[in-house]
């Protein structure tokens, strides 16, 4: 069995408020082989990690007395959201604002360091990156250099950029090569929920691509387009033979893999997993938490949402599957379940 990689979801965030260069940087220092940030468009067309484009949630756009003007209404991928959003600033103007704890209910111990960090841009983490990589290289000395860092960039509402003006496949491609990110070898995946974009993308690089699917619903460019199609025509033999022709991997929501019963405990899995694996196609789910609101009923400590479970235990159930990796927002326990559940494999 290959070793399955340990991706940090948006970096270590149930340590740190996430998509912050201090989330990224304790992701890898607690062992996990990639990172993942998700990218969103300023107005000058410079690509920066947050989970949406919507800054409310996530940063102090609201103590702005500047930006109050900017507050507004929009609609994305066919959704009303109103806030602040990142098309409207300037990179310059982005780094005016501090991030803050997107869950802080969940997430209390996060809140203490609300105000401190900046958003981060994809060059600030392709430089970190490099950093780590150079540390792990000397700290290495005479033993065989390790590989590249992973890295999984999420493209996120690319469509809906593209109408603003703003598309993201060659700014992403350019940014990417000026680091020395090229090739299948590169350590690189590029991720979207978007087929058309992952489909523009295999005409600019060999970077390797990874389609996420969500459990319910359909992608957004479909839909813009007329077309009907849902996610759950995307995981049939059919569906995943054509994933194959542009993507060499998936991200299925992890009930995909492994479904919950109506009391929100663990079932047995689903063909996914064999099926993917047929049409020569990784399969990387998301997203795997500890905090009790987000495991299975059987698996929780309390009956506190914010305390954390057995996460070890749901990791263990889906890398019984075959999984080719998995993200996590707590990288050291993902790094500790998956060492030892290669350990007893191989005894």
């Amino acid at each position: 069995m290959q070793k399955p990689t340990v991706i940090g979801h948006r970096g270590a965030s149930g340590y740190r408020p996430e998509h912050t260069l201090a989330a990224y940087r304790l992701a890898l220092e607690q062992g996990a082989d990639a990172l993942e940030p998700d990218l969103v468009m300023s107005r000058d067309g410079v690509l920066v990690a947050r989970h949406e484009n919507e800054l409310g949630g996530t940063t102090d756009v609201a103590r702005h007395a500047r930006f109050a003007s900017r507050r507004t209404t929009k609609v994305i991928d066919g959704a009303a959201v109103t806030g602040w959003f990142t098309e409207d600033f300037t990179l310059q103007e982005l780094k005016t604002l501090r991030v803050r704890e997107r869950i802080p209910d969940l997430r209390p111990d996060n809140r203490r360091f609300d105000g401190q960090f900046e958003i981060a841009t994809l060059e600030e983490i392709l430089s970190l990156r490099e950093e780590v990589g150079r540390e792990r290289r000397a700290r290495a000395l005479g033993s065989p250099p390790p590989g590249p860092i992973g890295l999984y960039p999420e493209i996120k509402h690319p469509s809906y950029f593209a109408a603003l003006g703003l598309p993201m496949a060659e700014p992403l491609i350019e940014t990417l090569e000026r680091f020395g990110c090229r090739g299948p070898h590169a350590g690189v995946f590029l991720q979207s929920f978007e087929p058309s974009i992952l489909r523009e993308l295999s005409l600019l690089t060999r970077l390797p691509r990874v389609q996420l699917i969500e459990a319910e619903g359909a992608p957004a460019d479909l839909i813009a387009s007329g077309d009907a199609r849902p996610f759950a025509d995307l995981l049939t033999r059919k569906g995943l033979a054509q994933v194959a022709t542009y993507a060499s991997a998936i991200g299925p929501e992890k009930s995909l893999v492994v479904p919950r019963d109506g009391r929100d405990g663990l079932t047995g899995p689903t063909a996914l997993v064999a099926d993917a694996h047929a049409e020569g196609l990784r399969v990387n789910p998301w997203t795997f938490r500890a905090e009790n609101a987000f495991l299975p009923a059987q698996l929780r400590s309390s009956a506190q949402d914010a305390d954390r479970g057995d996460l070890a235990g749901e990791l263990r159930c889906f890398l019984a599957t075959g999984i080719d990796g998995f993200f996590t927002d707590q990288p050291d326990i993902g790094v500790r379940a998956r060492d030892a559940f290669l350990s007893a494999s191989r005894a």
